[in-house]
């Protein structure tokens, strides 16, 4: 796999930040006040095992930043023990970028400055004010369907409206998903509590032929409260077929259950994964709309992840 070669990295990157010990990373001194917070708390102090190693990157001539050791959690632990094909905590809005922690170097940033909270871990996370602020990751073959045939999304999601402003169509937005126009992919769904289509507060995920049009997928629909964290994962396999989803299947999974599973097919049009060049994008999708509310832990596996693991996933940040 592309990103086989490039996970390698993480191993040596702990090696080398093991060695070289805090001076050679340049990072803050462990001596650094407690007024600063927990937030430094993942960029400062002697590395270990969990460190990983987020190289400087300036323009040329430019003095480049310090490196900056950002110490798993064990919630990073869990996920990264099932090898995602990317892997963003989130917790980085404040600088403006955000490491890939898997190793496969899809490092993304952030644009309009949102702004940071807690995860029920007490992780940080980044959240989005609903109008112009995103985060996002370019296009790579890791972040396609298509690519294997097999593809799980996951992330936390915090909604802290149940009406949201910046909505579109029937009354919904697209929090996270890669697609624009002629270029669809997929998409994680949110509706507003009133929309045209009767889906109060609907959460759901689709996967789309390139041309768009309706995408197959499935979803959920429970009673939503501001504020609240929701564990969302959704499944794209275009691979495993049978006589009950004959052209493959999407599922979703709310906090750790499996809530549905549906054909890879809406209304007898078949969708076929296929690779788009559209950027990965979380807090909206392409611009139609935007989401008001947190999202933490955003993974991408170029398999579907067991349930038991998915399961094992939530218990880890709600034990």
């Amino acid at each position: 796999m592309i990103r086989r070669t490039a996970r390698r990295s993480i191993a040596l990157t702990t090696l080398i930040c093991t060695a070289l010990g805090v001076g050679g990373l340049v990072a803050a001194s462990a001596t650094t006040s407690p007024a600063v917070g927990a937030e430094a708390a993942s960029h400062a102090g002697p590395p270990s095992a969990r460190c990983h190693v987020t190289p400087p990157h300036s323009n040329a001539g430019a003095t480049p930043p310090p490196f900056r050791c950002h110490v798993d959690s064990a919630y990073d632990a869990e996920i990264l023990a099932d090898s995602p094909s990317a892997y963003w905590a989130m917790s980085e809005s404040a600088t403006g970028a955000e490491p890939d922690l898997s190793g496969s170097d899809l490092d993304g940033h952030y644009t309009a400055g949102p702004g940071t909270t807690t995860l029920p871990n007490g992780d940080a996370a980044a959240v989005f004010d609903g109008e112009s602020q995103y985060f996002e990751v370019g296009d790579a073959p890791e972040l396609s369907p298509a690519t294997t045939g097999e593809f799980t999304l996951e992330a936390w999601m915090r909604p802290d409206t149940l009406q949201f402003p910046n909505d579109q169509s029937s009354g919904y937005v697209h929090w996270m998903g890669k697609g624009t126009p002629g270029e669809h992919e997929y998409v994680a769904r949110m509706y507003s509590y009133d929309n045209t289509e009767g889906r109060p507060n609907r959460i759901s995920g689709y996967s789309f032929n390139l041309d768009g049009g309706l995408g197959a997928g499935s979803y959920f629909q429970d009673p939503v409260s501001a504020g609240d964290w929701i564990h969302y994962v959704l499944v794209i396999n275009a691979e495993v077929k049978s006589a009950e989803f004959p052209n493959g299947y999407t599922k979703i999974y709310r906090d750790g259950v499996l809530r549905d599973q549906d054909d890879l097919s809406i209304r007898g049009n078949v969708i076929v994964p296929e690779r788009g060049g559209a950027p990965f994008r979380v807090g909206t999708r392409d611009f139609g709309s935007f989401f008001e509310g947190a999202v933490g832990k955003v993974a991408v596996y170029d398999v579907e992840l067991p349930a038991d693991r998915i399961a094992a996933h939530h218990e880890a940040m709600t034990p």
